[in-house]
């Protein structure tokens, strides 16, 4: 499966650092490892642990908690929760669920991430 990265910068209650990410559609959910959590905002712990496979045949991890935070992709701002996973071999990772709640759209070709400016924007009627 193929990745992109980019760089980004991350924004919680506690700080902000500019860190590349991985955009990966494999993941359900968006991840950070806890020291870069904990420096960025509070985690808050999941109302019971989340078990999730990983891409090597028989792996899992396990999160406990999760932290809400703001990320940036050049002047766009967007945000989610992101779950808080001991075992990542980046410090975070951009899943499926933060792609389609933002219409994030993955160009392999080009190694870019399409931004729709639009779902950016607050509308109110």
């Amino acid at each position: 499966m193929a990745v992109i990265i980019k760089e980004i910068r991350l924004r919680g209650s506690k700080g902000e650092i500019e860190r590349e990410a991985i955009f990966d559609s494999g993941p359900t959910y968006s991840c950070i490892h806890p020291e870069l959590a904990r420096a960025l905002g509070t985690i808050e712990p999941l109302p019971e642990p989340m078990e999730f496979s990983t891409a090597k045949e028989g792996e899992k991890v396990t999160a406990e908690g999760r932290v809400t935070l703001n990320f940036y992709i050049g002047k766009y701002r967007f945000s989610d929760e992101f779950m808080v996973i001991e075992k990542l071999s980046n410090g975070v990772i951009i899943g499926a669920k933060t792609l389609q709640a933002w219409r994030l759209k993955l160009d392999f070709e080009r190694d870019e991430i399409i931004i729709d400016p639009k779902v950016t924007k607050l509308w109110l009627l």
